[in-house]
């Protein structure tokens, strides 16, 4: 009996473990490695067991398009607004990783097979990109950012994707992160 008592205490410790692991849930942000410049940030939501990051801000460059829509995707997000576009799809939560999922490349409309590992710390996220097998991908880092940075995604992006904050405020709780500055993640890099 004791042995049953201390299996289901344990049993207990590890579900209560995995609850308060990071998720990947809420606002990232890709710096281009060259110019050390957000290239976007994307939000993560969990819907019905599966994650998706979607556009939540874009920053940019001279001569890009005013209102830049999919073009080349084949799917669809055929000619969506690149703001609010799914990007990432389909992903399953296993601890601090993320299978089976895919991710667009709005450049080319080519969807790939795609995998995520938040880090321990939750300041980092590892996106993988890839064609066929694993191995034959590309890792990117994107960087958590603080709730505070909500306030500055389109009201648009909020209200589809987190509509019970369409008013962003102090309740998203687990969104609460260090400020991450452009100095903080050139010394990440």
């Amino acid at each position: 009996m004791a042995a049953v008592l201390a299996g289901l205490l344990a049993l207990g410790g590890a579900a209560n473990s995995a609850a308060t692991e990071p998720s990947v849930s809420g606002l990232w942000q890709k710096i281009d490695g060259e110019t050390g410049k957000p290239v976007g940030w994307f939000l993560f939501v969990e819907r019905n067991g599966h994650y998706e990051g979607v556009i939540a801000k874009l920053f940019p460059r001279p001569g890009d398009p005013k209102n830049p829509i999919c073009s080349s995707c084949r799917d669809d997000r055929k000619n969506a607004p690149l703001l609010g576009l799914p990007l990432i799809r389909d992903m399953r939560r296993n601890g601090l990783s993320y299978q089976d999922g895919n991710i667009l490349d709005p450049r080319d409309g080519n969807v790939y097979s795609a995998m995520m590992t938040v880090s321990a710390d939750d300041k980092t996220l590892t996106v993988r990109g890839y064609l066929g097998i694993a191995l034959f991908g590309r890792d990117e880092t994107w960087y958590r950012l603080p709730q505070s940075a909500l306030k500055e995604v389109d009201p648009v992006v909020i209200a589809k994707y987190l509509p019970g904050q369409a008013k962003v405020g102090p309740s998203i709780g687990a969104l609460h992160q260090p400020e991450i500055t452009a100095r903080s993640t050139a010394t990440v890099r």
